[in-house]
């Protein structure tokens, strides 16, 4: 057993006073795990700091509530069951009812409302549209305000109609933008409402009732209350349709199996007693008169199987039988001897004074497991004492009766043997089964569990689904932009060769400068006037380099460019070229511009040299 965590538990119950949502019948462990799992994603490590944090933010409760109820669902989830559920359950069920009676469905836990409208679909094919339309109610609950607002739309996307057929899908579903909508004449007869299976009242008078993989959720005392409520729910032939990971084994007294495997179960109707009838002897018939009673009484009474004594009121030996003799040895030859005189008086056991006691309180006693030795052999006695009274009340003597219950007293030891016995393998047998019996709750458990489990992963997954599309998405749009910037650098890449072929092209040598003066681009016709090569003057300052130019002359005219009004100027000037001549240069200098002709200030100038 897993132990109690006080702080764990008072969050639980800060729940159900705060919002009415009662946890407390759930499983600790999967319930833990949830609540420990939302609490990670914030960033708390502690139940009272949880605790703090929901009193603080109260839209926290919604994360809460849905990280708790895992809602994992889908049409004709377990294909094989819903088969046979429609062939061996719904097809009897209509068949066997009045043509105009009502059928009452209930689907508990129906989270998004998957299972609800599965059942409207069955019941359609089964029944025809029509008639499902006037004869069937199906009443699908949950706890979850949020989930059952989006079943009540009854819009679903592609992915989730992907397990229906494609015909039902025509049938049964209206495509609207990408998405389909189920049938709005057969959605009346869907109704969805709120109802905690713990806490709430039971829907009554249900002909079906599903509930699939939701009781693996609650611990095994929650688990019985709820059945007791589906049980008085359902009608008296009612079917209870459970998950794949839900047995029943413990509970049947209240359901019986219809096919174990696909876990649907049918209710077992209540027993009552009908009333009994009592009946009256008949009074004897009256017959003709006996004669030579004293005879066949004396006779009767020596041929009794049981020893027998009669004594007169005053203590003397009456009368005695041949079984008395054989046993005792009393005869008729003491006859008329005071009983008090006969060794039986005494032996095997004292019986005046129970002969006294018979005659004062005129009732019989009787004298029971007296043991009496003849010999080797040991006999068990019970001794009856009546007293014999007359027509007037008055006392005419005793009667005392031997039964020998030798015989019965050893089958009684031999049966107390047996019972000890049988107790013994009884307890034995107890022991086992209720060891067979742990064992199943904890394989039981274990199933719920990786169930549990298993749709907490399902519902990962579907998360981590989404966020892949989205991803995918995110991934197409980067690729679309990177080929745009491909094309693009491209483009620019064909924009440099062919202004590089152009200033190749011009017969003057072409200078690009920054606003710091610092050379930019550098034409060939440059390189042949001063001998420097683009990748010697790129990125120095012009006015630093070592050609024939009188650089200090040109700074003006650098300056008037790059200044606010963007002038373009032009000057002549003498120089030396790379080969130590003499040459007058015409020196332009223009600063860079926009498109529609407008200085680009402080972008750059053009410095344009060409011998005159």
């Amino acid at each position: 057993m897993q132990e109690i965590d006080p702080h764990f538990e008072a969050l639980l119950l800060y729940l159900k006073e705060s919002r009415g949502f009662d946890f407390t019948g759930y499983k600790r462990s999967s319930l833990m795990r949830r609540v420990n799992r939302r609490m990670s994603q914030i960033g708390t490590t502690a139940y009272p700091e949880y605790l703090d944090h929901l009193q603080v933010h109260p839209d926290e409760f919604t994360a809460l509530f849905n990280t708790i109820l895992i809602n994992v669902t889908a049409f004709f989830r377990d294909a094989d069951a819903w088969e046979y559920l429609r062939a061996e359950v719904l097809e009897p069920m209509v068949a066997a009812k009045p043509a105009e009676s009502m059928i009452r469905v209930w689907s508990a836990g129906c989270a998004s409302g998957e299972e609800a409208y599965t059942l409207a679909m069955a019941l359609a094919e089964v029944l025809g549209a029509e008639q499902f339309k006037e004869r069937v109610k199906i009443y699908a609950t949950d706890v979850d305000e949020e989930q059952l607002n989006e079943a009540r739309q009854a819009t679903y996307g592609e992915r989730e109609v992907q397990n229906v057929p494609s015909a039902l899908v025509e049938r049964y579903f209206e495509p609207v933008n990408g998405r389909y909508t189920f049938r709005k004449d057969l959605r009346r007869s869907v109704i969805f409402g709120r109802n905690d299976l713990v806490q709430d009242a039971p829907i009554s008078r249900i002909d079906l009732l599903t509930c699939r993989n939701t009781l693996m959720y609650f611990n095994a005392e929650t688990q019985t209350k709820i059945l007791s409520r589906f049980h008085f729910a359902l009608a008296e032939s009612g079917v209870l349709f459970l998950g794949k990971a839900e047995m029943l084994l413990s509970h049947a007294s209240l359901f019986t199996p219809i096919d174990l495997k696909r876990r649907v179960f049918r209710r077992v109707p209540r027993l009552y007693a009908p009333p009994g009838v009592a009946f009256a002897d008949p009074p004897p018939n009256a017959g003709s008169p006996v004669t030579g009673l004293d005879e066949l009484r004396t006779e009767v009474f020596s041929a009794s199987p049981l020893a027998q004594l009669a004594l007169t009121s005053d203590g003397l030996v009456a009368l005695s039988n041949r079984q008395l003799e054989k046993m005792f040895g009393v005869s008729s030859r003491d006859t008329g001897r005071p009983f008090r005189d006969l060794d039986l008086s005494y032996r095997p056991v004292e019986l005046r004074r129970y002969i006294e006691q018979a005659q004062l309180e005129r009732r019989g006693l009787r004298v029971s497991d007296v043991e009496y030795h003849r010999g080797t052999d040991v006999s068990y006695l019970d001794v009856q004492i009546s007293p014999l009274t007359g027509a007037d009340g008055s006392l005419l003597g005793v009667n005392l009766i031997f039964h020998d219950v030798t015989a019965s007293r050893r089958l009684q030891d031999d049966l107390e043997h047996a019972n000890q016995q049988l107790e013994a393998a009884y307890e034995e047998l107890q022991s086992t089964n209720e060891e067979l019996e742990t064992t199943n709750e904890e394989l039981q458990s274990t199933v719920e569990e990786l169930e549990t489990t298993n749709e907490e992963l399902q519902s990962t997954n579907e998360e981590l689904e989404t966020m892949n599309e989205e991803l995918q998405s995110t991934n197409d749009e980067l690729q679309s932009i990177n080929d745009q910037l491909r094309i693009s650098t491209g483009q620019l890449d064909e924009a440099k060769v062919f202004l590089e072929t152009v200033l190749t092209s011009l017969q003057a040598g072409v200078a690009v400068v920054d606003p710091d003066l610092r050379v930019r681009m550098w034409n060939r016709h440059a390189e042949d006037l001063w001998g420097l090569r683009s990748g010697e003057v790129i990125g120095h300052h012009l006015l630093n380099l070592d050609i024939g130019l009188p650089v200090d002359r040109v700074r003006p005219l650098l300056r008037g460019a790059l200044g606010a009004d963007g002038e373009s100027a032009e000057i002549r000037l003498d120089a030396v070229n790379r080969r130590g001549r003499a040459v007058t240069v015409r020196v332009a200098c223009t600063p860079l511009r926009s498109r529609d002709g407008v200085p680009r200030i402080g972008d750059g100038v053009i410095v344009v040299m060409e011998t005159a």
